[in-house]
């Protein structure tokens, strides 16, 4: 797990990172919602996509829209194991700790929080 600091000015100079925005149903959706149940979704979703030790779809088990979190988890590289390994040093092959979702999902606050400043 990286220092946020450090992995957002490394996430930034990702093109293909960069380029992820919310679209305006997805920023409707979380002005509606709230920060509270969007990440209560994305421990959701963290739980059941990523944090199994084996995924039958590995690589394509976060759609890219659709949903404000799974906009953000590929803009933070939090999409699917892979990226995970790569971006955020968490290792595949093994169950992600209850800490390890923790993370992520702090991760995905610090991408969407500045959003609804906007």
């Amino acid at each position: 797990m990286r220092d946020l600091d450090q992995l957002f000015q490394t996430l930034q100079r990702s093109t293909f990172r960069t380029s992820f925005k919310l679209n305006a149903r997805d920023m409707q959706y979380l002005r509606q919602k709230g920060m509270a149940v969007v990440l209560d979704h994305a421990e959701a979703f963290i739980a059941d996509r990523l944090a199994p030790a084996v995924i039958a779809n590995e690589g394509q088990q976060t759609p890219m829209r659709g949903h404000p979190v799974f906009v953000a988890q590929h803009a933070t590289a939090t999409c699917c194991r892979g990226c995970l390994l790569k971006w955020h040093k968490i290792p595949q092959g093994r169950a992600l700790s209850l800490d390890e979702q923790a993370y992520i999902v702090v991760v995905l606050e610090r991408w969407l929080l500045p959003l609804l400043a906007d």
